[in-house]
């Protein structure tokens, strides 16, 4: 089973973006994305990002996940 955090680009180089999950920061590759721009959110799978999702989606998905405690 594969538990999938909304994470969001706050920088890309080539084709490495920078995502920032609850302010912990990570490279991913962006290969598999069309049109990945600084600010999307975006889902993460073995450090690449597979799919994007809009931001209150993001939003929802985090705050249930605070509630059960699997991030901060």
């Amino acid at each position: 089973m594969c538990l999938a955090i909304p994470s969001k680009i706050v920088k890309i180089e080539n084709t490495i973006g920078t995502i920032d999950v609850a302010g912990v920061k990570r490279e991913i590759s962006l290969l598999l994305l069309e049109n990945a721009s600084v600010g999307d959110y975006v889902i993460v799978h073995a450090g690449f990002a597979i799919h994007k999702i809009d931001e209150s989606t993001a939003m929802e998905s985090l705050k249930y996940l605070r509630e059960l405690g699997s991030i901060r």
